[in-house]
């Protein structure tokens, strides 16, 4: 009997060490969460270069992927067998892996609607984990803007340029957050870069006022880039597409020479560097 209890306490001292064995080889993780894209090439190019580089700098922590847009999830799964969570479900799979310990990454431009969408979404959950952080978006505060201006146009050979205008083309959105793209145009004159202009395809400043904006300038030729993470519909349609409406065709009509760079922020070295110091301060918010 003695023995029957003997080896009944080893057992019990052996699964509770392995249990304990199993908790802490559950990795805290970093979620990083994206809009999301349909174009696989500029996808890995962008966000997977941010999130590799956030994994690169955090090796002993796990990186995930999570997208906002559901048309966008349901297209990559549909046309090319492509399984990504959404935000809610990345968050359900997060509990269920039992990890305890989670920073997330949103790598949108500024605290707009998506951010607010995400904030919602997280918040019933956020009491289930020991230790929960979010990181900001890219454009969160003066250094950011600073690093940002720096990144596109630091060592651009078109700038000071009385012949050529750098026109970025943003998103855009009716909330508050919009006016960061004013804000960055603002810092941009304020750091002398009087041929960088700054617009929106949905919201202010937009077309119509880019066109007005390097008029005035007095420019011959004009070259578009959009200001998002990837260069995707966005991008290779609305800014450099053929259609009558593009940016590309409105500026051509105006009589500009006019080059089209297809590169999401997220190839940008600078621009990552910036994500990836995000999270490591919300890293530190949490210990």
């Amino acid at each position: 009997m003695k023995k029957v209890l003997a080896l009944g306490l080893i057992l019990m001292m052996l699964l509770g060490c392995m249990s304990i064995a199993s908790a802490e080889e559950v990795k805290p993780v970093i979620l990083v969460v994206s809009f999301g894209t349909s174009y696989n090439d500029n996808r890995e190019l962008t966000i997977g270069a941010v999130e590799a580089d956030i994994q690169a700098a955090y090796p002993d922590w796990e990186v995930r992927r999570a997208f906002t847009a559901q048309t966008i999830i349901d297209i990559l799964a549909e046309r090319d067998g492509i399984q990504t969570d959404n935000v809610t479900e990345a968050m359900e799979r997060l509990v269920a892996d039992g990890v305890k310990k989670v920073v997330l990454q949103p790598t949108h431009l500024m605290h707009g609607y998506e951010y607010d969408d995400v904030m919602a979404e997280i918040t019933p959950y956020i009491d289930q984990f020991d230790s929960f952080a979010v990181g900001e978006p890219l454009l969160s505060s003066i250094e950011d803007y600073e690093g940002v201006i720096d990144a596109l146009l630091a060592e651009n050979e078109n700038v000071g340029s009385e012949d050529v205008a750098l026109v970025y083309m943003g998103h855009g959105t009716e909330h508050f957050a919009n006016a960061a793209y004013s804000q960055l145009q603002a810092l941009m004159r304020a750091e002398g870069y009087e041929n960088a202009f700054v617009g929106t395809v949905e919201s202010f400043p937009g077309l119509d006022d880019m066109l007005s904006q390097v008029a005035v300038f007095g420019a011959t030729k004009v070259i578009l880039q959009p200001l998002m993470v990837v260069a995707g519909d966005h991008a290779n349609n609305d800014m450099a597409g053929d259609e009558a409406d593009s940016w590309k065709t409105a500026f051509t009509q105006a009589g500009y020479e006019v080059e089209c760079v297809i590169e999401g922020l997220g190839q940008n070295q600078a621009v990552r560097d910036i994500y990836v110091e995000h999270v490591g301060a919300a890293i530190e918010s949490i210990g």
